[in-house]
């Protein structure tokens, strides 16, 4: 046998070995459960599976059962076969694949619509040891490193995480059950709510899903169902399902879902979300697709616990501030006592004092907002707190250029009065931090572009008349002084 001849099997023989796995290797193998190649259930749900020589594929005892009752048994018609299929089952069945017309064997299943495989009970670890889980001052003391001010929310945010874990770690000890701790933060956009989340996920290494609120309808209509929300938890989690159960769901916008006003029509956004969300929230058992955000014949299911879920709900709820004014001019405007309309007017901290009574009457149900027992505000940026955010933190954005030119050995500087130009631009658009990245992107992009043409360039100083357009940046070339660009 020549060498070419050898090399032709062990390319052939590597090929049947990639078959033999589904197109998966033998680790993934058992790292993964096997999936019904007809119903789509994980053999966690239908049981042992029977793998089959053609393509390999993998098929359960009840697919198989039915498959051959149907050929034996040729003068049963489809109406009867359809009789005798139990129903839960019928939903996620393609009858074409069922009886083996128009099979696709070349078709794989997604990795990620497979499943981890639960651990045996003697190797199994928790997720979380509670002598892991950081005290509230350190998590107070890590979120200070990456978001400026909001000093209450951070301390707020830092315990109640703490209180949750503790309470997951211990599975709530003896008959004393401790209840979940989950959140609403109310916000001016761009103050930094998202940013706190996500921050905090990554510091306590747990699996976070970040959703919105505006896409969630009622179950049936267009648009994400409820349960996508977990599903999208378990995607994070690598679709470990345990690793989920303790993760953070975080649902931005959520003053979007607010009970529409002098409506006829049913509110499949807004009031009936909410009402869908109440069993997420205190805790259930879901059905859940993996690898998808709506339920199909063709995706694997797997049920949820979201008890040890933690749910952070944040919105800027527009308006809520007139609902507060109200509430709190609603005395008489005369006599001694008598309170001023335009007492508040002024106050920049008048969203503090919202109320559980301002939430529903914004449009928020009852039964939605006592689910959510933890309720603290962040505040406005101001001129100061956006010149912090520009410079402190670890990832700040003047950081992050600084570091895109020391690739091309340029030092990079910006002036005290740049700085506080840039923070009164921001403060104009009315979007918070955000408006930050956009105002110096805009005057980064000569520089950016130019520099790299000249490799005399030693510094480029950012002044504040080159921010007001009113004159250039100063350019230092290498052992010469600083002239104006």
């Amino acid at each position: 046998m020549s060498d070419h001849d050898k090399d032709e099997l062990l390319k052939e023989d590597s090929v049947k070995d990639k078959n033999n796995t589904g197109g998966h290797s033998s680790d993934d193998n058992k790292e993964y459960e096997d999936i019904c190649y007809v119903c789509r259930r994980p053999e966690s749900k239908a049981g042992k599976m029977i793998h089959l020589p053609i393509n390999h594929i993998c098929v359960c005892q009840d697919c198989m059962q039915r498959s051959i009752d149907a050929m034996n048994n040729s003068n049963m018609n489809y109406a009867d076969m359809l009789r005798q299929v139990d129903p839960n089952v019928l939903n996620m069945i393609n009858m074409q694949d069922m009886f083996g017309m128009n099979m696709n064997m070349d078709a794989e299943i997604p990795k990620n619509q497979r499943l981890k495989k639960k651990k045996p009970a003697e190797d199994k670890k928790p997720v979380l040891d509670i002598k892991n889980i950081p005290p509230p001052h350190k998590i107070k003391n890590q979120l200070d490193d990456y978001v400026i001010g909001q000093e209450y929310a951070k301390k707020v945010i830092s315990v109640a995480v703490y209180n949750h874990y503790k309470r997951v770690a211990t599975n709530t000890m003896d008959e004393i059950e401790i209840e979940k701790s989950n959140m609403l933060m109310i916000g001016p956009t761009g103050c930094g709510k998202t940013y706190l989340v996500r921050t905090l996920a990554r510091l306590l290494d747990v699996p976070l899903a970040i959703a919105d609120a505006t896409s969630l309808t009622e179950a049936g209509y267009i648009g994400d169902d409820i349960e996508s929300v977990v599903s999208k938890l378990l995607a994070a989690a690598g679709n470990d399902v345990e690793k989920a159960e303790q993760g953070i769901i975080f649902i931005d916008e959520i003053d979007k879902i607010a009970k529409k006003k002098n409506t006829t029509s049913r509110d499949v956004s807004g009031e009936s979300v909410q009402q869908g969300l109440l069993k997420l929230l205190e805790g259930s058992e879901v059905e859940v697709p993996v690898g998808a955000s709506s339920k199909n014949a063709m995706v694997p299911m797997v049920t949820v616990n979201t008890r040890n879920i933690l749910f952070i709900c944040g919105g800027a709820f527009p308006d809520l501030e007139n609902i507060i004014k109200e509430r709190l001019t609603e005395h008489s405007s005369m006599g001694f006592v008598a309170d001023l309309k335009d007492r508040f007017d002024h106050d920049e901290d008048l969203i503090s004092k919202v109320t559980i009574e301002d939430l529903r009457a914004f449009g928020m149900i009852p039964e939605f907002i006592g689910r959510l027992p933890i309720i603290f505000t962040l505040k406005g940026l101001t001129k100061e707190m956006l010149v912090k955010i520009l410079k402190e933190p670890k990832n700040a954005i003047i950081k992050q250029y600084q570091k895109l030119l020391a690739l091309d050995e340029v030092n990079l500087k910006f002036e005290d009065d740049a700085l506080e130009a840039i923070a009164e631009q921001a403060l104009e658009k009315k979007t918070g931090a955000r408006a930050l990245r956009s105002i110096i992107e805009d005057f980064m992009l000569d520089i950016m572009y130019e520099i790299p043409k000249d490799d005399n360039i030693g510094s480029v100083t950012i002044t504040r008349a080159y921010i007001e357009k009113k004159g250039g940046p100063l350019i230092q070339m290498r052992g010469v002084a600083a002239i104006e660009g």
